[in-house]
């Protein structure tokens, strides 16, 4: 590039020198190429420094050739001529924002930002901000229509060339598509185990055994008297042995089902309330809730339809990141 931009000066001063004497073609290359390359060395140090150049810089990096390139078309000898005389200062520009680029794509690799597409879209977003402000609260009907109507056209320019909002919404977009395939997942090789229906026989569940449960054995001969009465005390007054009871086996208790209240309660979160906005961890407390209140338990689309019908509020992709956290604190329990 530097060859570059050092050819096309030389060929300038000797064209004009042709036709000019030798002082008024180093002029002519001092003011075109000369004041061209000052400007290309003030964009590629701000561009190290991750600045942006000014805008009078880049319109300088192209006046400046553009009028070297008017005086040697005009010096020229013929018309075949003209045009190679014209194109010649052009290499410096070339040179100069070729230098920039490069050196532009070398601060956002080792830094990660990129100074002219920052400024670049800072001036989009005020600018939006700007036009709607005045489409919503301007008193002139057609101003407001203007504004509303160009808020439009700069929105699709937000984010454009922006490196670093690019990478953030792939990060974005690859956590999603993580998320719904893990799911997706899950929903396939789920394994529902279901006790399979059985035909009802007449040796096999026929009723035959005793509908009462069995009694304890009896007492022998000499302890028949204190069985019955339970024995007398002193004054012959019968006294009765309180009765134990069965012993329990085969009895089982009753199981009060667990509450979302409770379920709350151990996650240390609040209570989530139908109809009013809940948290990443109230969500995973509402889905462990349904997908439990069930036996077998409930797969991820049947939660989620629980969800809606209970009358929660969350949207898809919160739902989504709520059950794979909830699927992983199963794989991985504390």
């Amino acid at each position: 590039m530097l060859v570059t931009g050092g050819a096309g000066g030389y060929g300038t001063f000797s064209n004009i020198k042709g036709a000019y004497d030798s002082g008024t073609a180093l002029g002519a290359v001092a003011a075109g190429e000369g004041a061209t390359a000052v400007l290309a060395l003030v964009m590629l140090g701000l561009t190290m420094l991750g600045q942006s150049s000014p805008p009078v810089v880049r319109a300088g990096l192209w006046a400046l050739p553009t009028a070297a390139s008017v005086m040697s078309a005009v010096s020229a000898p013929d018309g075949p001529r003209t045009v190679i005389y014209a194109i010649t200062p052009m290499g410096m520009s070339v040179s100069a924002e070729g230098m920039a680029f490069l050196a532009r794509r070398i601060v956002v690799h080792t830094d990660g930002r990129d100074a002219e597409a920052e400024a670049k879209a800072a001036a989009v977003v005020q600018a939006l901000a700007y036009h709607r402000a005045r489409a919503a609260n301007h008193p002139d009907k057609r101003t407001r229509k203007r504004s509303d109507r160009a808020s439009w056209r700069l929105a699709r320019k937000v984010g454009a060339g922006d490196t670093a909002l690019g990478a953030q919404l792939l990060g974005v977009q690859r956590e999603r598509i993580t998320t719904g395939a893990d799911v997706a997942l899950g929903d396939m090789f789920a394994i529902t185990v279901t006790r399979p229906a059985e035909p009802v026989t007449a040796g096999r569940d026929a009723v035959t055994a005793a509908v009462t449960p069995a009694l304890p054995p009896a007492p022998e001969q000499e302890n028949w008297e204190g069985a019955v009465t339970g024995g007398r005390d002193g004054e012959d007054t019968q006294v009765n042995v309180p009765s134990t009871g069965l012993d329990g086996e085969g009895v089982t208790p009753a199981v009060t089902p667990v509450t979302l209240a409770q379920v709350a309660a151990i996650a240390e979160v609040s209570t989530p309330l139908i109809g009013e906005p809940l948290t990443d961890e109230q969500i995973v407390v509402v889905l462990r809730f349904l997908r439990y209140s069930t036996d077998p338990p409930l797969s991820y689309r049947q939660t989620a339809a629980a969800f809606r019908e209970s009358g929660f509020t969350g949207g898809e992709s919160r739902i989504r990141g709520a059950w794979a956290t909830l699927m992983a604190q199963e794989e991985s329990p504390r």
